[in-house]
């Protein structure tokens, strides 16, 4: 065993855990107070990015329920290096913002294609505008819709008392803008101080140390703001509180598949993998797995930045749903590899689930190192393999190519990351859109097709 895999369990266990996050909540609390700042939330919006258009919108809510101070910046989009599929990543953000909009009652619509440069650009210099002008929350909704609807001017409501009086506002094209110069200088210097405080996406807010996503992580915010009793009177509840997951038996007459593509190595893989297999348990739908190799594996970078962010963002999510995480033991490299190669011997003794459950547990929740045998045989038999089978499986190198299909099939599905699901025609990414998968399978859905 080397130095690195004795070490990492017990310094992950620390650096994820719940006791260490709240108490740098409350040292970020006692040290706002000294200064006697107000609470401050920085939002990081990207121009062309639709989750900034969807948290933009709701910007004005937020400020309604909670005493902050609301410090915005307008940034560019992700580095290279952090979004590897560019083109699958712009394509798929706006059918997903589509989806994401219409479960939550909000509006957005993919109108198939990104806006035109010369409507961000204009846009830019609007939102720039209206930061100098302390009207970002209130212009970022109105501006990020007509963006998104190519210039066209949405209705707003004039109460002329009498309730049904409606006027067409002034066409959001004239409304003051910086120019490019000065735009390029904001944008240059936001994405700086974006990076400085460990970040690389849009729809991002940043407060005292810790960052949220888009409306996905919004409720995280929420919770830490009402802990501190930043709420205004009679503020209750969540605006956007995480879907629940089946709970009770919902056998279906013939369920269609769920094909659960995913990563030994991602986190996310780990804290949805128990909760979608439960999910096929009380539907009666299959779980197909489709395994792929992690993404530096696969020659795709993944900056610090992403790594922290992710590590971080995974024990927060775990927590909110009760699943073990954080005392890791990164299984890059030779320990995936060995954990690939058993699972289809695991599959051809209907073993499977159990075996993915044994090496995700294991490896992101109790620091067992699966690069050795020691460790690798306590996941393996722990779920019902003979160990001797599982060192003739070692030695068989066919997992590879399955794993290669599943990348291609994956990849032909729009999407390049994981975890995602395909059941029917709907092909979502991440461990936050397993309500998508939910509703997929027991009623009828919305008419979008990813």
């Amino acid at each position: 065993m080397s130095l690195k895999s004795l070490l990492m369990p017990a310094i992950s266990q620390r650096l994820l855990s719940r006791d260490r996050l709240l108490r740098h909540r409350a040292a970020a609390e006692k040290a706002r107070v000294a200064r006697r700042e107000p609470h401050q939330v920085h939002c990081f919006h990207q121009v062309d990015d639709p989750y900034s258009a969807l948290l933009a919108g709701v910007l004005p809510q937020l400020l309604q329920r909670y005493d902050v101070t609301l410090v915005p910046h307008v940034v560019g989009p992700p580095p290279d290096s952090a979004a590897p599929a560019r083109e699958k990543l712009v394509a798929y953000s706006r059918r997903d913002a589509e989806l994401l909009a219409r479960h939550l009652g909000l509006e957005f619509r993919d109108i198939g294609r990104q806006p035109s440069r010369q409507s961000l650009e204009r846009t830019t210099g609007q939102l720039i505008a209206a930061i100098a002008e302390g009207r970002f929350a209130d212009q970022a909704g109105p501006l990020s819709e007509a963006l998104w609807r190519e210039g066209e001017s949405p209705l707003f409501e004039i109460d002329d008392g009498s309730g049904l009086a409606t006027a067409r506002a002034p066409a959001l094209a004239t409304w003051p803008q910086v120019d490019a110069s000065a735009a390029r200088a904001h944008v240059a210097a936001s994405q700086a101080l974006r990076q400085r405080l460990g970040h690389y996406l849009g729809a991002t807010l940043y407060y005292q140390g810790e960052w949220y996503w888009g409306l996905d992580r919004l409720h995280h915010l929420e919770r830490r703001l009402q802990d501190l009793g930043a709420q205004r009177p009679g503020v209750e509840g969540l605006m956007f509180a995480p879907d629940a997951d089946l709970q009770r038996v919902r056998a279906l007459a013939a369920p269609p598949a769920i094909d659960f593509f995913f990563s030994l190595r991602s986190p996310y893989s780990a804290i949805v993998a128990p909760r979608v297999f439960e999910l096929g348990r009380l539907t009666g739908a299959e779980v197909r797995l489709r395994y792929l190799l992690p993404m530096v594996m696969r020659g795709l970078p993944v900056p610090a930045e992403k790594r922290r962010y992710i590590s971080l963002d995974a024990a927060r999510e775990a927590h909110v749903r009760g699943i073990a995480f954080g005392r890791v033991n990164d299984p890059v490299g030779r320990p995936a590899e060995r954990g690939l190669a058993l699972i289809p011997l695991a599959e051809q003794q209907e073993l499977g689930t159990a075996y993915v459950l044994s090496f995700m547990r294991g490896v992101w929740a109790e620091g067992i190192d699966a690069g050795s045998d020691r460790g690798l045989r306590r996941i393996a038999e722990r779920a019902g393999l003979d160990w001797r089978d599982a060192l003739d499986a070692l030695a068989d190198p066919g997992w590879r190519s399955t794993a290669e299909r599943n990348r291609e099939e994956l990849f032909s599905l729009g999407l390049w990351g994981v975890p995602s699901f395909r059941v029917g025609d709907l092909a979502v990414w991440g461990q936050d859109r397993l309500w998508a998968v939910q509703e997929a399978l027991l009623g009828p859905y919305f008419g979008v097709t990813l």
